[in-house]
């Protein structure tokens, strides 16, 4: 397996994922400015999307979609805990992909745009605090997400408000999240995965 990534992306998670299964892969960086992935190809022609990640797989098939990567990835080794085969443990960690996905990812994710000024800009931060101040009463006084294990959804959620220090948008309103993403950054995965892409 390949994975395609850029730096601090959303592409992180699943690399997390990765070495958090012990899955053999292989890495290459993508500039998403120019489209180009480290070894000179067109990344265009291996993700028509042109966004990371995506995973191709031994089969020559390309996996798109982190939230979906992860979970293939968590499935081809259960033994790892990731995501839970079945029942309301598994469809606990999936609601938090989708939480993270709709109300996260996608509201921090607007602030690397240049043109959200003003109103706009007031209104996804106004967004962003309502969900962040949740998200301090679920996780207060706990390691990970589900209370239990780590899982895909703490990847996904580490990865997002990782982005918080590059958008210049502070999280001191929200101890318990930090005191959480400090608890995730000490993860041996984690950490093998930052060094990885060159971000400690």
């Amino acid at each position: 397996m390949k994975l395609y990534y850029s730096p601090g992306a959303c592409s992180l998670a699943p690399h997390i994922v990765l070495h958090e299964t012990g899955l053999a892969h292989e890495l290459e960086a993508v500039d998403l400015k120019t489209k180009t992935t480290r070894s000179g190809k067109d990344f265009r022609a291996i993700n028509s999307k042109g966004y990371v990640p995506a995973l191709a797989l031994d089969n020559g098939r390309v996996m798109t979609e982190g939230a979906v990567i992860s979970q293939y990835l968590a499935d081809l080794n259960p033994e790892s805990g990731l995501l839970p085969a079945q029942g309301e443990a598994r469809y606990a960690v999936l609601e938090w992909m989708s939480f993270i996905s709709a109300e996260l990812h996608k509201t921090l994710a607007a602030l690397f745009n240049p043109a959200v000024k003003g109103e706009w800009k007031d209104a996804v931060v106004a967004q962003l605090t309502r969900r962040l101040s949740w998200l301090e009463n679920e996780i207060d006084g706990k390691t990970t997400l589900t209370g239990d294990r780590f899982t895909i959804a703490d990847a996904y959620l580490f990865t997002v408000l990782g982005w918080s220090k590059v958008v210049g948008f502070s999280l001191d309103d929200w101890p318990a999240v930090q005191r959480y993403l400090a608890n995730v950054a000490e993860r041996p995965a984690v950490q093998a995965a930052l060094k990885a892409e060159g971000l400690i």
